[in-house]
């Protein structure tokens, strides 16, 4: 009996011995993961520490340690700067020259905050409840510490490259292009051709917690402004004139603001609204299918719920316009002989903006309105990135690996970098990581006072990150 005794507490003892053996083998091969993990929010969280707003625009700190990173690693960067505050960093691992490089950039600058409306200071990287918060925690300081972190894992996994693989943190994409991408694409493009580029502008879709699409921006609008300018005799306000220059100022923007530009589908919009459709209720379905209609009878109802309740998507189909300054008066009881309003026209990058004026020119139609292109920094327009590439099938491949949802090709509303880039014939996609889609309403998303990222989608955008660039620059058996 004790012997049995004895021999069942052996058993026991060696079970518990092999639990606890495979228990310590799992933690060990969990280490690398979680050992990446905690490297990169190290990183990231370093970098949002820096105050690198944009104006003034000081983007010295990230680029400093990232060099300090870098120069620890052995990897060989170079730095061109046309101001010497506002440093562009071009990091580069060589592969055997088969291919052409791929590109990867990111902007080390973010918009301005006002700290007060912040609830974990703008610049303090605070993480609280499974999120990270900060200024350019989203735009786009994330794709900083993932960029860095996929040349450091390509060097010390020894991934063979059949392409370089090149890191551009730039300056200036808030509003400072010309110390930029400006300055890299028109003075120092050698040190970032490449065949292909990712960059911000597409993202992963989240609603009620749980992935719904992801979106891989393939071109983008043309941002350019025009200006309204009405004249007309000054006056004592108690004595009211017909031909008030505001007045006829005022319907001139109204009538700019409800004119509705032709539909006009590109191969990425063409392809979004198909794939969209397959996700979507039979309702939407049938509206995202019938606004592909050439009938104008058939799209023009969804055109019309479109501008009423998914404005994102009515602007997708159309240049389009948004009255956002007027500049009238200085006192009450004084009718002003000149006026002005400036629209925000963000243009289809195949428009003709001659064409474009002439034709809000003619919606205008008053005599009393000068309409003219206005000043602004404008991107060259170009045509989208192909849809039939190694990079975005290498996106779709590992968008259904990491996230199990489908890739929409998106155009863009706003603008990005990769414009310059398009514009040199580089085919550039942009990518993001998850974010949910009630955020945005909520006042956590970019630009935002509580800009912040689940860390575990940080985590796992630089998963999908890395892969992607293996697939696509790593050498195949």
């Amino acid at each position: 009996m004790a012997a049995s005794r004895f021999g069942h507490l052996r058993t026991i003892a060696a079970a518990f011995g092999l639990a606890a053996a495979t228990a310590a083998a799992a933690l060990t091969a969990q280490t690398p993961a979680a050992a990446l993990d905690e490297e990169l929010m190290r990183h990231y969280q370093a970098v949002l520490r820096v105050d690198s707003t944009d104006p003034p625009g000081n983007e010295t700190g990230v680029v400093d340690y990232l060099k300090g990173v870098l120069d620890k690693e052995g990897i060989a960067y170079e730095v061109f700067a046309l101001e010497p505050n506002r440093p562009n960093l071009v990091a580069r691992l060589k592969g055997n020259g088969k291919k052409k490089p791929l590109l990867l950039m990111a902007h080390t600058d973010t918009v301005n905050v006002d700290p007060a409306k912040w609830q974990f200071p703008p610049f303090s990287a605070t993480r609280d409840g499974g999120y990270v918060y900060g200024r350019g925690a989203v735009d786009n300081k994330q794709d900083v510490a993932t960029g860095l972190m996929t040349l450091l894992r390509l060097k010390r996994e020894k991934v063979a490259l059949d392409r370089d693989v090149i890191f551009l943190a730039e300056a200036g994409e808030e509003g400072t292009t010309r110390v930029g991408i400006l300055h890299m694409a028109n003075t120092h493009f050698p040190a970032i051709d490449a065949e292909y580029c990712l960059a911000e502008g597409g993202g992963v879709s989240r609603v009620g917690g749980k992935v719904k699409y992801a979106s891989v921006e393939t071109t983008e609008k043309i941002p350019r402004a025009i200006e309204l300018t009405a004249r007309g005799p000054a006056g004592h306000g108690s004595v009211p004139l017909e031909n008030n220059a505001l007045t006829h100022l005022s319907s001139a923007v109204a009538a700019a603001a409800t004119w509705v530009p032709p539909i006009s589908l590109n191969e990425t919009t063409a392809a979004y609204f198909k794939r969209l459709a397959s996700i979507s209720t039979p309702e939407e379905a049938a509206r995202y299918r019938d606004v592909l209609s050439p009938d104008p009878k058939v799209s023009g109802a969804a055109d019309a719920y479109f501008r009423r309740n998914e404005p994102i998507h009515a602007s997708m189909l159309r240049s389009s316009i948004s009255p956002t300054i007027v500049q009238a008066g200085y006192r009450v009881n004084v009718i002003p002989s000149e006026v002005k309003a400036t629209l925000d026209v963000r243009t289809l990058p195949d428009q003709d903006p001659d064409q474009f004026l002439e034709l809000v020119k003619k919606v205008v139609n008053d005599p009393a309105v000068e309409v003219k292109w206005a000043a602004r920094d404008v991107r060259p327009g170009a045509p989208p990135a192909r849809l039939e590439s190694e990079v975005f099938r290498a996106i779709e491949t590992n968008v259904t690996k990491h996230y199990e949802a489908i890739v929409l090709p998106t155009l863009l509303t706003g603008a990005t970098d990769m414009a310059y880039l398009r514009a040199k014939g580089m085919q550039c996609y942009g990518i993001g990581p998850a974010l949910d889609v009630e955020d945005q309403t909520r006042g956590f998303g970019a630009h935002s006072d509580q800009e912040r990222i689940l860390e575990s989608e940080l985590h796992r955008y630089a998963r999908f990150y890395f892969d992607v660039v293996r697939d696509v620059a790593g050498t195949r058996p």
